[in-house]
């Protein structure tokens, strides 16, 4: 049975192969450390059950506790359950994601910049493993405000859009997606290496 020592003296080079000898029966007590108010402890759990998610499907019947945490006051927790939700979307047999979509793009425009953020580059992976959701997921960042964010966030945030349109554009070409990135191309907030690096990803997709 695992504890929070020895979750701990777990490296960080370590967590892949931890998480893949894990005991199945301590995925419930990970589950638990996940509120708790420390740091430390409830980062490490985080993490040994997002790499236990990219090789085994254990995780995922904890769908609906992560779908709770979206609606937390604590912004971590609403990170955490946007994050191991994404991780599991590949998992998602019985099409959870389609009920659970529109809570998920509320987070885009959640208070913290770093769990916008982080909720767009999620929607990358919802987004590959889930392209019967494309449609929403791609004009949801369309229509996104990046003018409602802080100056020193909207480069950040606009290249993080259009990474998932990107994606998604590969199997789903749409007028709305390339003039939004000919808008991305031609505005004022990316920087010229950003427009090279973008004009470059774009002949590869």
């Amino acid at each position: 049975m695992i504890s929070l020592e020895s979750i701990m003296l777990i490296s960080k080079n370590d967590l892949q192969d931890a998480s893949k000898v894990l005991d199945k029966e301590d995925i419930p007590q990970l589950i638990e450390w996940l509120n708790l108010k420390d740091d430390n402890f409830r980062y490490q759990a985080f993490l040994l059950l997002q790499n236990r998610s990219l090789y085994f499907n254990d995780v995922y019947p904890y769908w609906d506790t992560f779908r709770n945490k979206l609606k937390s006051d604590n912004s971590y927790q609403r990170s955490i359950g946007l994050m191991l939700i994404a991780e599991n979307v590949k998992w998602d047999v019985e099409n959870r994601m389609d009920d659970t979509i529109d809570e998920y793009l509320i987070l885009l425009n959640d208070e913290k910049p770093i769990t916008i953020r982080q909720c767009i580059q999620a929607l990358a992976k919802i987004a590959a493993a889930k392209p019967g959701l494309n449609d929403k997921i791609a004009s949801r960042l369309i229509s996104y405000d990046l003018m409602a964010v802080k100056e020193t966030m909207r480069k950040s945030i606009l290249l993080d859009i259009l990474n998932v349109l990107l994606i998604i554009r590969k199997d789903h070409k749409k007028d709305e997606i390339d003039n939004f990135i000919l808008y991305a191309l031609t505005g004022e907030i990316l920087d010229k290496k950003s427009k090279k690096q973008l004009e470059g990803l774009l002949c590869n997709h």
